[in-house]
Parts: structure tokens; C-alpha cells; sequence
């Protein structure tokens, strides 16, 4: 049996804003550079903090293991996981990706995001 899922659009109530960082995002993650991002998006969604989300491109993906770890999201879509195993076990499901995202937040497609506190550091300049 297929379970229905919600479909909500942002709006005024739960607004999401995506736009071109303008800067440079770059992850490590045990003294390696996992990723290095000059097109990164910055995503903002009602009180959440910033979101970083980086071009699949922009990320060494050979650092990542996918997971079997997936969530949803009513505004995004389906959420899967990797995580980058030489961060240890602090780095499970340390980066998540909308793979196919609804269309109210489609540029976030190929990119990927990641906790600040499963990765060494996120550097914005």
C-alpha cells in the first residue's frame, strides 16, 4: 500500500527563499576539503537557520557513502542521506539532498547540504 504524502507550497505562513550565496562555502571534514563552492545557494526557511546548499559538482563525492537514512519534507520532498566516513561516526548522515525536490524549490536539484555540527567546519567568505 502507498502511503499519500502531504504537498505543501510555501507562502507567507512558511516562506522559503532561495538565492545565490555570493561567496565561497567550503566543508572539511578530518583535515580534507570535501567540498569548495563559489555557486552555493543559501536557502531560508521560516525561522530555520541558513542552509547552505552546494552544487553536487562542488563536492568530492568520492569522501561520501549514500545512506539508507531518507526523511520528507512536505515543502521539499524526499530527503536522502550520505555520510562521510573518514569524519567517524560524528559524520553519519552528515549531508542531505532533495535528489528530486518540488518544483516551489526545484534549484535546489543536484546540490547538497550539511550539518554544522557532523562536519569539522563550514567556511563562508
Amino acid at each position: 500500500m502507498t502511503t499519500q504524502r502531504t504537498v505543501k507550497i510555501p507562502g507567507p505562513d512558511h516562506p522559503i527563499i532561495i538565492e545565490a550565496s555570493g561567496g565561497r562555502v567550503r566543508v572539511l571534514v578530518a583535515g580534507r576539503l570535501v567540498a569548495d563552492s563559489v555557486n552555493a545557494l543559501t536557502l531560508r526557511e521560516a525561522a530555520y537557520p541558513q542552509v547552505y546548499y552546494l552544487p553536487r559538482s562542488e563536492v568530492n563525492m568520492e569522501l561520501l557513502q549514500r545512506s539508507d537514512h531518507a526523511t520528507y519534507c512536505p515543502y521539499k520532498g524526499e530527503c536522502s542521506y550520505y555520510s562521510i566516513p573518514s569524519g567517524g561516526e560524528r559524520a553519519i548522515n552528515a549531508v542531505w539532498t532533495y535528489e528530486e525536490p518540488y518544483t516551489a524549490v526545484a534549484t535546489i536539484r543536484d546540490h547538497l547540504a550539511f550539518y554544522p555540527d557532523r562536519v569539522d567546519e563550514i567556511i563562508i567568505r
